[in-house]
């Protein structure tokens, strides 16, 4: 969001709209074991552990909500391990400032299970684990927005990656962790915290990409429609 708005007098940046696409790009690195796992996800790089907590928003037929991250699912469906499933499944990355922390956090959950059972240690899964790591892919929309009425127009009408690129991987990016709404609308004073904190208490994570937008839409719809009363 570099470029800046025409208007002399406020100087604000104006919003410029991007789209994104997740590439998944194989490591080479497999687990048959929940040792195996542990192992790997110990030395994974961030961009693998990224993927493996995210890309699932993005894939077009995506319906298991329960187990959203790739390790909870494979751990419940390969392994047959509800109890640790259940404890990965909760595990919610936007609740941790780092994905160190949320490194942390996993393996913790992990150790823990294996210390309870010897048996996870050599069970083999019935279906390999095959770690993946991502890159993403920026695009230009040629859409940008001075005013943040004009966003309320817009939002309704962005593509879900473009609303996984400025609302979720944003966070990634932004010097406070913020995805770009928040960060955009704080140029314009105090006048917008009232939605800047609406959009703090969405929780992008256990949403779908259609949900998130239409929770933002509301969000900027019910702002404007209080401004007018």
């Amino acid at each position: 969001m570099n470029t800046l708005n025409n208007n002399p007098h406020t100087q604000i940046p104006a919003f410029v709209l991007k789209d994104c696409a997740l590439i998944a790009i194989a490591t080479h690195k497999r687990a048959d074991t929940l040792k195996e796992l542990r192992d790997h996800i110990e030395d994974l790089s961030p961009e693998s552990l990224y993927y493996h907590f995210w890309a699932n928003l993005l894939l077009p037929h995506f319906e298991e909500r329960e187990y959203i991250n790739d390790f909870a699912g494979w751990v419940r469906h390969s392994l047959r391990d509800e109890k640790l499933a259940e404890q990965l499944a909760v595990l919610d990355p936007v609740s941790f400032n780092t994905l160190e922390e949320l490194r942390y956090h996993l393996l913790e959950r992990i150790d823990d299970r294996l210390d309870e059972s010897e048996y996870l240690r050599w069970s083999q899964a019935t279906q390999r684990f095959e770690f993946i790591r991502s890159q993403i892919v920026v695009f230009d929309t040629h859409k940008k927005v001075s005013e943040p009425l004009e966003m309320s127009d817009l939002i309704p009408r962005m593509s879900v990656s473009s609303v996984f690129y400025h609302f979720i991987d944003a966070r990634r990016r932004t010097q406070d962790k913020v995805d770009d709404f928040r960060q955009w609308l704080a140029f314009f004073g105090e006048a917008y915290q009232p939605l800047i904190n609406q959009l703090t208490g969405i929780d992008p994570y256990f949403s779908t990409l259609v949900e998130l937008r239409q929770q933002m839409t509301d969000a900027f719809q019910h702002f404007f429609a209080e401004q007018t009363l």
